[in-house]
């Protein structure tokens, strides 16, 4: 039986505690004599932009595990909302060290310029408005993966996180030729690697529902 969201909000906001707390020593430690990033830079950017993307795959797979039984997509959902999870934590520790608020003045996705910024989009429901990053589910799709159930809502949680996927690996890439910073290099990278491999996992898992 999936876990309570309750259950899944407390152990979210348990673990952003200690991954912001491990990740800040870890910048720390990096970063050490070497100056940080400061506001209006990439990496401030791309930790806060990060942040928001993870978190809303991190809702989404909460909500798709309450609404599934099939035990592949519900070991998925577990991987990609603890993973970005601990991510998010990390990313929330570097702000803290560079001594820069958790939001920004900017628009999102500003530091990655005109080609990655907020733009007008559709929602696989064919709605169409201003997503703040790409990527990003509209609340129209996420009402509807809460109101789905069994295959339905396995395959527009595959749907929606597929092209949340493809986005985050856009982003990975994007701050990789804007940093030198190399706690931000080897998460990008890292990001840029599993997300790649989780989206030829899911299009499988896509394929077997159609």
């Amino acid at each position: 039986m999936a876990a309570s969201p309750i259950f899944w909000r407390a152990t979210a906001a348990a673990a952003v505690l200690v991954m912001a707390l491990l990740g800040g020593w870890a910048v720390g430690r990096l970063t050490a004599g070497t100056g940080v990033p400061g506001e209006g830079s990439p990496e401030a950017g791309f930790a806060r932009d990060m942040q928001v993307h993870h978190l809303q795959a991190v809702d989404m797979s909460m909500i798709v595990r309450d609404r599934t039984e099939d035990p592949e997509i519900a070991q998925l959902a577990y991987d990609i909302a603890r993973s970005q999870q601990q991510q998010s934590g990390q990313m929330y520790g570097w702000l803290s060290v560079w001594g820069l608020p958790q939001a920004g003045s900017g628009p999102p996705m500003a530091w990655a310029g005109s080609t990655h910024g907020a733009h007008s989009g559709k929602g696989t429901n064919g709605t169409s408005g201003i997503t703040p990053m790409p990527g990003m589910a509209s609340p129209q799709d996420l009402a509807r993966l809460r109101q789905a159930d069994g295959t339905d809502a396995e395959r527009l949680y595959l749907e929606l996180m597929i092209v949340h996927h493809g986005a985050g690996v856009d982003m990975a890439e994007a701050i990789l030729v804007r940093t030198d910073d190399h706690a931000v290099t080897y998460l990008a990278r890292s990001i840029a690697t599993a997300q790649q491999s989780e989206i030829e996992y899911m299009e499988e898992l896509l394929a077997a529902r159609r």
